[in-house]
């Protein structure tokens, strides 16, 4: 680990170009690969969705992701901070730091349900590795899930104690920290993920679950799948969450940003087609429907493991995938504000990391609230598309669906039309002339055309 010293402050640097591409991969490829995204698959038509969902991360979210790194390494900042540095090189207001705050903002909201969720997979891991679920019926799996949601006390200290992890690594720093963690975490979850799929390729329905996923079906894409794709896109590589204008600040000159940014998509595409081998074959071995959305992995997939051989030891790898899964995202997700406590607030990284996973524990009391004492409680529920949403819904809503896009929004615009060529052409000098104009590009037409769309759509 090394430092760079600016103006005003001591920016810490990954020690390696590995390092920086093995971090941004470990907080991209979270429960949005392995959870979120084969229940959408389910219930969003299977192939088309996979085949909107590849476009959309290479069209999309790569340029993108290269934009947020390249404002990242430019300023030195935090993500706060970083566009108005940026923009007063290109002799622009300031006023765009609104990209770094609305990012910071979205994914302080999105950690704050993200941990609680991440908590239920530590108690389903130790529910299934004790036998809590085996021999249980399907009726009896979602009996206990039930019961389970509505103790917030057991929620609030699962979500506690993964806060405690989040807040521990993170208090160790860049190096120390965040880069042991993915070193550590990426092959154990690598390896558990192939283990998990060559059991479900060799015990499970090939055939069908393999049909539904891959076989092509363009028939079934519509506006919906095409929005859903795209919202997974932007969810499973964290664009507009500020982690990567973070994690940009922190690269050494001479890393190719383009290339760190295909190697995120191209991994997030390998764990995310991996989790699908891993889950449909057994799905339809089992007669199980695989449109089930969330109660995929806490209803259906539970059930599975309570009647299948070797169901204890197979569920509880597959719940500590997900552990894996969560935890190098989580430390992404509080880096912007512990990286603007530090910087803006002189605060000591132990501290600041506290501060962070505390007040995203705090916030996240609401969402452990919303499935038992506070569910008949409607925060928003004047305005009409909020209705019916709890305080959960709210923070998920307007975090991935207003923030995430008017974010990326701007990030595309600033980078594909305001700042100056040359800061363009200086954070983007390892990559091909070719490379260069289709980036800028990308970021110019395609991605504010496909964000315009989504924002109109939320507005509608």
């Amino acid at each position: 680990m090394t430092s760079e010293m600016t103006s005003t402050h001591t920016t810490p640097v990954w020690s390696s170009g590995f390092a920086f591409y093995l971090s941004a991969v470990g907080a991209a490829v979270g429960l949005g690969s392995i959870w979120r995204f084969p229940y959408l698959v389910g219930s969003s038509g299977g192939s088309a969705f996979i085949f909107v969902f590849v476009l959309a991360c290479l069209l999309i979210a790569t340029p993108l992701l290269v934009a947020e790194f390249a404002i990242g390494r430019q300023s030195r900042r935090s993500p706060p901070q970083a566009a108005g540095v940026v923009a007063q090189a290109s002799g622009l207001s300031t006023r765009w730091n609104a990209i770094g705050v609305l990012g910071t903002l979205a994914t302080f909201m999105i950690m704050s349900y993200y941990t609680v969720i991440a908590g239920w997979v530590l108690a389903y891991t130790w529910k299934v590795g004790a036998g809590a679920l085996t021999g249980l019926e399907r009726p009896e799996v979602a009996s206990l899930w039930r019961e389970f949601l509505s103790r917030p006390w057991e929620i609030g200290a699962w979500h506690l104690t993964f806060i405690i992890l989040v807040a521990f690594i993170s208090a160790r720093g860049v190096g120390r920290g965040i880069e042991t963690a993915n070193k550590i975490r990426a092959p154990a979850l690598l390896t558990l993920l192939l283990i998990l799929v060559v059991y479900s390729l060799a015990t499970g329905d090939v055939k069908n679950g393999l049909a539904f996923a891959f076989a092509p079906n363009f028939g079934a894409i519509t506006p919906q799948v095409v929005l859903a794709a795209i919202g997974q896109a932007f969810f499973a590589t964290g664009v507009g969450m500020a982690m990567m204008l973070a994690y940009g600040s922190y690269v050494e000159r001479g890393t190719s940003l383009l290339r760190c940014a295909l190697i995120i998509v191209g991994s997030i595409l390998l764990v995310s087609l991996l989790a699908t081998l891993m889950i449909f074959p057994l799905v339809f071995a089992y007669g199980m429907n695989p449109a089930q959305g969330t109660e995929l992995v806490f209803e259906v997939l539970p059930t599975l493991f309570a009647e299948m051989p070797g169901g204890r030891a197979i569920g509880t790898l597959f719940f500590l995938l997900l552990i894996f899964a969560a935890l190098t995202p989580s430390l992404a997700g509080i880096e912007p504000l512990v990286a603007w406590l530090e910087q803006r607030r002189g605060l000591s990284r132990p501290m600041a990391a506290v501060i962070a996973a505390g007040a995203s524990w705090m916030l996240g009391i609401g969402s452990v609230l919303s499935f038992n004492l506070w569910s008949g409680w409607r925060p928003l529920g004047a305005i009409p598309v909020f209705a019916h949403s709890t305080f959960f819904d709210v923070m998920d809503y307007v975090s991935s669906n207003v923030l995430l896009p008017i974010g990326a929004l701007l990030i595309s615009v600033f980078v594909g039309w305001r700042i100056s060529r040359s800061i363009v052409a200086e954070q983007l000098g390892e990559t091909t002339t070719f490379g260069r104009r289709l980036v800028v590009a990308l970021l110019r037409y395609v991605c504010p055309a496909a964000l315009a769309i989504i924002l109109a759509t939320v507005v509608a």
